[in-house]
Order: C-alpha cells, then structure tokens, then sequence
C-alpha cells in the first residue's frame, strides 16, 4: 500500500512540473537598421495566452555570446519554471536577443542600439501581441549586456521599469587591456585600434546627467562576484554609488562570493527577477488587434 501511494505521489509530483513548465523558443525578427535578422529565444510561460499583458523581460547576453548564452548555460528555463511554479514571481515572459560582439550601441558596424528599439522590440512585441505597459517592461543583462542594460535604462527610462545588471562591464575610465571591449566592433577606430574617445562617448557617466534631469526614477538591482577577474567589483561599486546617491531607496547592490561566470550570473538572475517583478502590474487578459487572430492559431506560432 505504502509503495503504490509513493507511486502515485510521484506520478503527481511528475504530471504538476510538467503542467508547471513553460515554453523556450528560437526565432528571429527581420532589422531593417542591422541588414539582418535579428535571433532571439523567448520564454512564454506555461498557460501563455495571446493578447495578456505579461510582464516582459530583456535579457541580454554577454561579448563572446549570443541568443542561446542563457538557455545553454544559464539554466534559464529551469530557473524561471521553478520562479513561476513557486509564486516567488509572476508568470514573466523573457526576451533573450542575439547580438553578437555588438555591445548593445551604435557602432560603426552594427547599429544595435537603434535596431533593438526600433526593429526588434516592436516586432517581438506585436508577434507575441504582449501589449505591455512601460510598467510591465524590463532589461537585465550580463558583462558586456549589463553594461548595455544600464545604458538601456539611463537612456530610456521612459520605456521601462527597472533593469538589473551582473557583472557590468562598466569601467568609468579607462578599458583595461584584457576587456573584449578592446578588440570589439564598437569601440574601435578606422585602423582597427581601441578608440577611448569612442569608450567615453558611449558609456554610462555620459547619460546621467539626463537621466537625473528627468521624472522617471528606475528600480537598478547590481550585481558582482567579489573575486571578478576583470576588475569589475569595483566598477560596479562606483555605479551603484552614482546612482545611490540621488535614488537611495531604489538602488541595490549585492558582491557575492564568485567570479565572472555562470555561478554568479544563475544566482543573480532569479534575486534580480524577485526584485523588479514585485511591484510588474498583474497580468490581465487585453483587448488588443492581434488576439483574436493569434488565439485562433493554437499552438501554432510564427
């Protein structure tokens, strides 16, 4: 009697994760501003109903990476099922774009900034007919995305409601000589060398001052291991003090025990997720130009 309830408890425990577990898809959107497709994973989870007003997530990847950094070593669908199932968050979707070496701005090769705000969010966004609310809207990234996400947030605040990054390659002054920002794209000059002034024109310092000088106030959630190979504890120790000072009770930094890796970045993500989405409005079923289309399809999804 005892082995056959164990049984069954087990076929329950089985039949609820699975019911329990949402959806990872590879896809990818046309940018006109990239000349290119522009890859993308999405999470949508379990239950996801067209024409909702989910809370949306950008989550962006590091230098050396791309679309599937956070699916194949990030864990990322594990972490979210169980973030879910456990209440701990909403039902979320997340939104993992592909840019690679492209550091999330315009450089002289890829016009990423311009194409993630223009091409790809409208895009992802009327396909998934997610209708979201600035309040609902979300980025975090890690190293070279954390970076991205922070500019992403004192550029346009205006379009989301909290950003978190992991490892922030956020280096105030100088790049030091075993970044990949060295020998990347966006940060190079006509003869292929590391171009500072190009640096200094692009990162963080520049735009806080119009950050300050508008309304919005963003949830910014930091993060770094304390044994970062890269120096970047204390850059990001140096942002979040910027940002502390004129946002005390909106800014939070945690230095855990790690390096720059996927030991941290896992864990960061699922605190990081607790911090924003707690205060992302319910979701709710929208009336929107896509529903009823798209809820006619069924399972089948552009």
């Amino acid at each position: 009697m005892l082995v056959r309830l164990c049984a069954v408890l087990a076929w329950l425990a089985c039949s609820l994760s699975v019911a329990a577990a949402g959806e990872l898809r590879r896809e990818s959107v046309a940018s006109p501003h990239l000349g290119r497709d522009f890859s993308y994973l999405i999470y949508l989870p379990d239950g996801y109903q067209p024409g909702t007003t989910y809370p949306v997530v950008y989550l962006l990847h590091g230098a050396g990476s791309d679309e599937q950094a956070w699916s194949q070593q990030g864990q990322i669908q594990q972490n979210l099922d169980s973030l879910v199932a456990s209440r701990a968050i909403p039902p979320v979707v997340v939104v993992m774009p592909g840019c690679v070496g492209c550091w999330w701005v315009d450089g002289a090769r890829d016009k990423a900034e311009t194409a993630f705000w223009q091409d790809f969010v409208p895009a992802v966004e009327r396909r998934y007919d997610l209708a979201v609310p600035r309040a609902g809207r979300f980025v975090a990234g890690l190293s070279a995305g954390g970076y991205g996400a922070i500019r992403f947030a004192l550029r346009y605040p205006d379009r989301l409601a909290g950003v978190a990054a992991f490892s922030p390659a956020v280096y105030t002054e100088t790049v030091p000589s075993f970044s990949a920002a060295r020998s990347q794209p966006p940060f190079l000059d006509a003869t292929g060398q590391f171009d500072q002034k190009a640096w200094d024109a692009q990162n963080y310092p520049q735009w806080l001052p119009s950050y300050f000088a508008q309304g919005h106030r963003l949830p910014v959630y930091l993060v770094s291991g304390d044994n970062d190979r890269f120096g970047i504890a204390p850059e990001t120790m140096k942002l979040f003090m910027a940002l502390f000072a004129r946002q005390p009770e909106q800014t939070e930094l945690r230095i855990i025990d790690g390096d720059h890796n996927w030991d941290v970045w896992a864990s960061a993500l699922r605190d990081s997720l607790v911090f924003l989405l707690k205060n992302a409005p319910p979701s709710q079923v929208a009336t929107s130009r896509n529903s009823v289309a798209l809820a006619g399809r069924g399972s089948q999804r552009p």
